[in-house]
């Protein structure tokens, strides 16, 4: 990819499933040159769901956009030392490597530095004492699952979403970028590693969950309420839902005018005066009592024209396939949204990156690659002689793109 605010920046990714293969991913869509080496076997993430009709993955299409390709036979220690080379390249934007795989011989940190001695590798574990986790494995014993789903409820309730797999995936990019500005400023380089399950707990941390538990307090399931404001799930006329919120004094007058609601029957009712946050999570039995007649009196298209006219703070709870047909923030309206034709899959709507930046232009959305796709231009680049490329083609220690 040519442009972009990290242009001429070189990553070298080795990855499988989310953290890594969204942290290059990032980074491509600004603008860096990311590569992505897979074994000749295949990709561990090349086939994973959801999947086209024609078998192809769409999580390898979405994960690995803008990026370039390699195959190599990782089993090998010669192609292990090709892939070496291609991170330890010179140059001041090269050098840097992000994975979350095992790495051994040629591609251990030391080895990368005895090469390079500025080389950055940022190294993605599931626990920090290098033991294996996964997203849902990690998020079993954040205690998340325990205050999930409906109240009363003692069974735990899995997140369908990877959320710190997203998060490490997304630090993993800042963690480049933090390495490689002490090292532009500095000239050292770095070995920067990252635990799933340290993402998840430092998280869990933050948003004084551990807190309140240290201190005595037992967290429950409380359906769709928000923990410790307003918030809740209605039903309209038309048999659709929607989210509303009355977090913050602004938002909770908004949601008041706009419904009628009367609030002074509620202070009335329960002895809450609903100005504070904690006034309006204590009464949220009785404010979702009296908002449900009123929401199911209308349609969702008319209280969308309502929510809007008075800055209500809400959501419609919509599919994915809703998503694409009803709301403009996710269609060529957003100009974060292109229409990509992706190798084996077709046209689809594709994001680019959410950031956008003053005097710079957003990339527009690219097709991942075929994997092996640019094998040799990338051998190319690395320094070897057409007669030496086609020599480790021969060999099977490096290939091209899959076929079908």
């Amino acid at each position: 990819m040519s442009g972009g605010i990290l242009s001429g920046l070189r990553i070298v990714e080795g990855s499988a499933f989310v953290a890594a293969p969204l942290g290059g991913l990032t980074l491509a869509q600004l603008g860096a040159d990311v590569i992505r080496y897979d074994h000749i076997g295949g990709a561990l993430d090349g086939q994973r769901w959801p999947l086209a009709p024609s078998g192809k993955s769409l999580f390898w299409a979405g994960m690995n956009k803008g990026k370039r390709s390699i195959r190599v036979d990782l089993r090998s220690a010669e192609g292990q030392e090709l892939v070496a080379r291609l991170i330890t390249m010179p140059g001041p934007d090269a050098g840097i490597f992000l994975t979350n795989l095992p790495v051994r011989g040629a591609l251990r940190y030391e080895a990368l530095k005895s090469r390079r001695a500025d080389v950055i590798m940022v190294l993605l574990t599931g626990n920090a004492d290098g033991t294996s986790e996964v997203d849902y494995t990690v998020n079993a014993a954040t205690g998340f699952p325990l205050v999930t789903g409906p109240r009363g409820g003692t069974e735990p309730v899995n997140a369908v979403l990877p959320a710190w797999d997203i998060a490490l995936g997304e630090m993993a990019a800042v963690g480049i970028l933090a390495a490689e500005r002490r090292r532009s400023r500095t000239g050292e380089g770095a070995l920067v590693q990252m635990a799933l399950s340290d993402v998840a707990f430092a998280a869990a941390s933050y948003l004084g969950r551990l807190g309140q538990a240290e201190l005595g307090t037992t967290a429950s399931p409380d359906g769709n309420h928000l923990y410790g404001a307003f918030g809740h799930d209605f039903a309209t006329a038309d048999g659709r839902r929607v989210m509303l919120m009355g977090l913050t004094a602004r938002q909770w007058s908004a949601l008041v005018t706009a419904t009628g609601l009367d609030s002074a029957a509620i202070t009335a009712t329960t002895g809450e005066k609903l100005d504070t946050e904690a006034s309006r999570y204590v009464a949220r039995d009785a404010i979702g009592q009296a908002l449900a007649p009123i929401i199911a009196a209308e349609t969702l298209g008319a209280w969308r024209k309502r929510f809007a006219a008075h800055g209500v703070a809400w959501g419609p709870y919509q599919s994915f396939t809703q998503a694409l047909r009803e709301d403009p923030r996710v269609s060529g309206a957003n100009a974060m949204f292109d229409r990509v034709s992706h190798p084996g899959i077709g046209a689809l709507l594709t994001a680019a990156s959410p950031l956008r930046f003053s005097g710079a232009d957003r990339l527009p959305a690219q097709a991942a690659p075929v994997p092996g796709a640019h094998t040799e231009q990338i051998l190319t680049e690395l320094g070897l002689s057409a007669h030496e490329i086609a020599d480790l083609f021969d060999r099977g220690i490096v290939a091209g793109a899959e076929k079908d």
